[in-house]
């Protein structure tokens, strides 16, 4: 064998493409690329309200058990701590109605009926505050996966363009395309499948709180409409 003789020539190798996610985001077009970082700040937003509103939820659970737990005490706080808690928002709503019906030409149960409604409506709207990003996941988890579809729309659109440019149909040239227009529909459904998931459970159990909570406000007006904060007498009934 001659030493001096030139190797042989290797057969052209297909190119190798990276298909990791990196890869794909870094060669997409630009307008898949805008829809990969949508379709990631919206998720990024999702998990940011769900660990907050776990927070929320453990914290309302507590205020939950202190204001039902209130409606048993002896003696009610004639002036309410300062504190942004249900049993708080619940007394500064039900004194002023209370002090109101001193002496007033009402039924017992008009009396009742006042402080409660009172009452329920500070804690629905302590309630209602603590609800606030629960339509971000609602909205995300309904249009996320379009977005994402729109993106693997328009990457297919631009792969058949390339096809058509290069006149080569090859596995290797359509395969990159289309994996980046596929990884958009990825991204969008990993985006709405949590945030569906969690939309439904975070209202579930936001519900159930807002039942026993309203229950507990319910109780406490009875008691307050029974006795005088920081005494434990009984409502005098107006002259006749």
């Amino acid at each position: 064998m001659d030493p001096t003789a030139a190797p042989p020539l290797m057969p052209d190798l297909p190119p190798v493409h990276d298909l990791s996610p990196l890869a794909l985001f870094l060669q997409a077009d630009p307008v898949v690329k805008g829809v990969m970082l949508l379709l990631a700040l919206a998720s990024l937003a999702c998990w940011t309200i769900i660990i907050e509103k776990l927070f929320v939820l453990i914290r309302l659970r507590r205020e939950t058990r202190a204001l039902a737990a209130m409606a048993g005490v002896d003696r009610l706080p004639a002036s309410p701590p300062e504190r942004a808690d249900l049993g708080t928002a619940a007394l500064h709503a039900g004194l002023p109605e209370w002090r109101q019906g001193q002496g007033a030409r009402e039924t017992d149960g008009e009396f009742r009926a006042r402080i409660d409604l009172a009452m329920r409506k500070a804690v629905g709207r302590m309630l209602s505050r603590s609800e606030a990003g629960l339509q971000m996941l609602a909205t995300t988890g309904a249009v996320a996966p379009f977005i994402g579809l729109f993106g693997t729309v328009w990457g297919i659109m631009n792969s058949f363009s390339g096809i058509a440019a290069s006149n080569d149909t090859s596995l290797a040239v359509v395969a990159p395309g289309i994996a980046e227009a596929l990884f958009a529909t990825a991204i969008g459904l990993v985006a709405a499948i949590p945030a569906v998931i969690a939309y439904n459970r975070l209202s579930a159990a936001l519900a159930g709180i807002r039942s026993e909570a309203l229950s507990a406000a319910t109780d406490l007006a009875y008691r307050l409409s029974r006795g005088e904060p920081g005494e434990a007498r009984a409502r005098l009934r107006p002259a006749e």
